[in-house]
Formats: C-alpha cells, structure tokens, sequence
C-alpha cells in the first residue's frame, strides 16, 4: 500500500519492517547485491595536485584515459578544505533532520522547477518508486537562485552557496583538462556550453528493511556534461564495468567525477558516460551530494568537429540542452540510454 507521506523519511521514520508494494521491484530487476564485486581500486584515483607542476601532462593523460575507459575516477587535492566538506554534509543532514512541515515549504513534484524537494525520481511518470528523498537546486548563476532556497537550517543558503562556488571553480579547471586531453582548445568545452548552467542534489536514502527488493536509484547515465559527488562514509554507489556492478567505496575527503551524457556527444563517443546506481542498507541513512554540470538550455551540442573524420563520423547530430533534458525526465530512468534518440541514422 501507498503512503500517504509524501516524503520516504517520514515514512521510514515510522519503523516500517518491510518495503511497501510500490517500492518493490519485479525479480528481474532487484539489485541482486551477492552478485557485486568488491574492490579498493575499483575506479581509478587521481591526484590533482600536479595539474599545474612539471607533471601536468602526466595528470591530463590520466584523467583522459579514465574518461575513455571508466567513464568515472576520484579525485584528491582538488583543492576544496576538508572543513567545508564536512559543514556541507552536517548542513545537509540537519535540513532532513527539520520538522515534516518545514522540509514540505520546498516539496514539488514537477521536475520544472528550479528548487524542489521531492522524493524518488519523477513521481508523475514512474511505476516503481525508488527509495530516496532529495533537494534539488539550481545553482549558477547563485543571485539568480539563492531566493528560492530553504531558509532552514538559517546557515543554508550561505554554507550551500559557498561549497557551490568552489565546486563550479572545480568544474572548470577538469573541463580545461578533458579539453586539452580530447586534443582540443583548453577552452573548447567551456564555449560549447553557451551559459553554462548548475544544478545540485541533496540525495537521503533512509535505511529500508527490504535492500534486496529496491533500489535507492536504479542504473542511469547522466544526462549533463560533468558530474561531481560528495558522499558520506556510507557505501551505496555502484557503477557498471565489462557487464558487472562494482561498488564505489568512499574515501575521505575525495570526490567522484563521472561522465555525463553531453560529454559522451562532444567526445563523438571517445569518452563514456557510464551505468550507475544508488543501492540501500537496512542499517544506516546515507547521504550524497551530486553537483550535475550542464550546457545552459539554449546551448546547442554536437560533436567536435575536431573529432569527426573518415574514420570516425558523427555518431550524434545537433541538438538544444533543453531538448534532451525534457526527453530524460519524461522518459525517467529507462535501461537504454537516452543518447541513443540523438544518433545519427548512419552511426
């Protein structure tokens, strides 16, 4: 049966023993957890701290060839201090911690606006309903925004705003390394994007008494250009390599970068935006905080025409940011991939 909750944390913070119906997936599409490999070196770990020394071009051949063979690497000295880390993550937590009334002032379920609190993925368009809450915020340009956002906890705005400006000063200097490691202008990227634009979750995956039978988020692409995570210590992130899931364990004071779909387009398909998931724990609430990078909607994104010769044609044709976002949010979060509606006939 259905809750009448809106929102999973309240459900959750009922006691449930077992998983609602509505939550719970067909056999042929659980997460089938004993089937996961575990690994300390599952992606690889890059140090950004040579990006600006004499080993730069050592760092820019990493960072090219996780992004052409994992689609997904961690990152260490990125330059952004361990104590904002934490006050963004106890931020986090303590606005999921307010009263059911207060959290509900940012509750929407329409994917249009540009804050929002809801739960699961696209409550208007899915049948199964995935086991998270979460904020979500746009972020760039902040004066456009910051309005908008939760007034509570009071240190909201600020401690969200700050941690988003270093982010987004993070964002460019890898778009300045992926450039320069596709062989393109170290600004190549940067222009593509027309404005630019920010987006960012707060992802809250309540413990669920069922894992096996759901899935905090089931496998996806992201349909942005760059994608950066915070996690807390608690595992949870999965990503696809050669046909098995594999956790991603979370170090310290790093961040996860991952390959968005408009990344995948300008590459002309060098570079991988790859399958990931979000699964639960019966024991502990977990916490993420994905910063999705993206082209403003009016942006029009093609492959580099650098990158398109009689060897390798243009696997996609030109479209708006816009369109495409529109087609990943009514679609919601299907197997295939929403590129495959943007490739060109010949590919």
């Amino acid at each position: 049966m259905a809750s009448s909750k809106p929102l999973l944390a309240d459900l959750a913070s009922l006691g449930v023993n077992h998983v609602p119906s509505n939550y719970i997936r067909p056999i042929s599409d659980r997460p089938n957890l004993s089937d996961v490999e575990m690994s300390d070196a599952s992606i690889p770990l890059i140090d950004l701290q040579d990006l600006h020394g004499p080993n730069h071009s050592l760092v820019i051949a990493q960072i090219g060839r996780a992004c052409q063979f994992d689609g997904f690497f961690q990152i260490k000295s990125h330059g952004i201090p361990e104590d904002m880390i934490n006050t963004i993550l106890s931020t986090a937590i303590d606005f999921f911690k307010l009263p059911e009334s207060e959290r509900l002032k940012s509750y929407s379920d329409d994917p249009t606006k540009t804050t929002r609190l809801s739960t699961s993925f696209n409550v208007k368009t899915e049948k199964v309903s995935n086991w998270r809450d979460f904020l979500r915020l746009h972020c760039y340009p902040l004066e456009d925004y910051i309005q908008e956002w939760p007034s509570n906890p009071p240190s909201f705005r600020k401690n969200v705003a700050e941690y988003c400006s270093r982010v987004r000063a993070l964002v460019l200097t890898l778009l300045e390394a992926i450039s320069e490691s596709l062989g393109l202008e170290r600004d190549y990227i940067d222009k593509a994007l027309s404005k630019h634009g920010q987006h960012m979750a707060i992802n809250y995956y309540p413990p669920c008494p069922q894992p096996e039978l759901t899935y905090g988020l089931p496998g996806h692409t992201d349909p942005n250009l760059i994608t950066i995570l915070l996690q807390d210590q608690v595992p949870g992130l999965q990503v696809l390599r050669n046909g098995k899931w594999v956790a991603v364990n979370p170090i310290p004071n790093t961040f996860i970068v991952n390959i968005g779909d408009q990344m995948q387009v300008i590459s002309n398909d060098r570079y991988k935006s790859v399958l990931h998931r979000a699964v639960v724990n019966s024991d502990k609430e977990r916490l993420s905080i994905p910063t999705f990078y993206c082209p403003s909607p009016d942006a029009v994104i093609g492959p580099a025409k650098e990158l398109i010769d009689h060897d390798h044609p243009a696997v996609y044709k030109h479209f708006t940011y816009a369109e495409y976002y529109e087609k990943f949010w009514n679609r919601g979060l299907a197997k295939e991939c929403c590129l495959d509606l943007f490739k060109n006939s010949t590919a």
